[in-house]
């Protein structure tokens, strides 16, 4: 290993070293727990589309599955990184947006059809995969640094805002506001003054716990109703029926781009945490089986996964990278897909705690962004390339009511998710500006033309 790579290690225990037993269970938990997004999303899909609580549950099951069976993959076999799988916000307003135009069925079945046109581009044969010639635009830190710091800026929507609860429901307002400060202060004490231990390591577990003891304390939060839920039952084969339409397989095109950045950038970030340089092969692999999770998720109902950014946030606040850690969370995640009690319970966990131990990680991300950066040379080109990118992305989050309404389904979903519309505005100003300008530019100032 070179010094370089040796000096941007931060990991105490690496890629390859074994936990025991139940460190091993306590770290997965912490990760699974992260992953809220597995049943936030169903479930505002649900509140959105006038959805049945049982369609909500199936797809939360669809998404546990989705998310367990390529983490394992990817921690096991593939890219042998801690990456956790997730659903990612450009799949959520994607299938949002065509569930809402053409119906579910429609938007998991143009879901697939885009699935298996990016395997395509990604065989993982060697100097076949066509994706990597374009996402090589992708991979350098001007690109993916900036995404970071684009995605924990819209991360942050979800996290102070989230501490007050739900409007309409039991407690909101400052009595959950007060309860997610003590799971945040309680997550931050555990990470200063936990040292090497066990303490410091399950800060947001033990913050998350810490909240919901105290919220139930309080009357803010009661365990829900699981009287009526099957304990135990599988995910259900196309749930909503399957359909294709082209208007939306071009929105879940732009969704595959926008997570295959994602997961370009996620790989980079983590493997230098523990100073491996990774193949643009092992890449392809990786990007080639998330792409083929998200196929035969959406077989079930799944959300579309991609690398977690929050799971990396865990990584690095905890300072474990070992891949047998998330190997376990996918797998206790694969045994949830069949627990349907189990996932009802997790998600009727209080909001404002999630959202106050989601915070911390939310920074990190974003944080880390810029520590990518410092890797940039900061001229004009690139600070044109990243500014615009970044006010841009994050500006179409308030476009004018009326303007949106105009827009095609496939547009308005782009242009209002930071995440996806930063994605291609980098990726496209990437190769426009330092592949074809800058090239254009060198040339003149060597012939000593203006």
């Amino acid at each position: 290993m070179d010094i370089e790579a040796d000096q941007r290690r931060v990991l105490d225990v690496g890629f390859d070293d074994r936990v025991a037993p139940p460190k091993l269970v306590l770290f997965a938990l912490q990760h699974l727990l992260t992953l809220s997004a597995i049943w936030v999303f169903p479930v505002l899909i649900g509140i959105t589309l006038g959805l049945a609580t049982g369609d909500v549950t199936r797809m939360i099951q669809a998404s546990f599955l989705l998310a367990g069976v390529v983490t394992v993959l990817q921690s096991s076999r593939i890219v042998r990184l801690p990456i956790v799988q997730g659903p990612t916000a450009a799949f959520f307003a994607a299938l949002l947006a065509a569930g809402a135009a053409y119906g579910l069925d429609a938007a998991f079945g143009s879901m697939i059809v885009a699935g298996l046109i990016f395997m395509g581009l990604t065989v993982p044969v060697r100097r076949f995969g066509v994706l990597m010639h374009v996402l090589r635009f992708a991979t350098d830190p001007l690109v993916f640094g900036t995404l970071c710091v684009i995605i924990g800026a819209q991360l942050a929507t979800l996290g102070l805002p989230g501490w007050f609860g739900s409007e309409g429901l039991p407690g909101y307002g400052w009595d959950l506001f007060w309860i997610g400060l003590v799971t945040l202060l309680t997550v931050v004490a555990c990470l200063l003054f936990g040292g090497d231990t066990l303490v410091r390591r399950a800060a947001v577990l033990i913050g998350m716990l810490a909240g919901s003891v105290l919220a139930a304390a309080t009357g803010l939060w009661s365990v829900p109703d699981l009287s009526g839920v099957s304990f135990l039952g599988p995910p259900a084969w196309l749930p909503f029926g399957l359909a294709v339409q082209w208007p939306a397989v071009l929105l879940m095109l732009l969704a595959f781009l926008e997570s295959s950045a994602e997961a370009v950038g996620m790989y980079t970030l983590v493997s230098r945490w523990g100073g491996t340089e990774l193949s643009r092969d092992r890449i392809n692999r990786g990007l080639f089986t998330e792409y083929a999770g998200s196929v035969a998720g959406a077989l079930f109902g799944g959300i579309g996964t991609a690398s977690y950014p929050e799971n990396a946030g865990i990584v690095r606040v905890t300072r474990v990278g070992s891949r047998f850690v998330t190997m376990a969370a996918g797998v206790i995640a694969i045994a949830l897909a069949f627990l349907p009690v189990v996932s009802a319970f997790v998600a009727g966990l209080p909001g404002a705690v999630l959202a106050a131990a989601s915070t911390v990680l939310f920074g990190i991300i974003a944080m880390s962004g810029v520590q990518m950066m410092s890797a940039v040379r900061w001229d004009d080109l690139n600070l044109t390339v990243a500014g615009t990118a970044f006010v841009l992305a994050l500006g179409g989050q308030w476009l004018p009511e009326a303007m949106v309404a105009t827009m095609p389904d496939w547009a308005r979903a782009l242009v209002t998710t930071p995440m996806m519309f930063g994605a291609v505005l980098l990726i496209v100003l990437n190769a426009t500006v330092n592949h074809g300008l800058r090239p254009v530019l060198a040339r003149r100032a060597e012939s000593g033309r203006p």
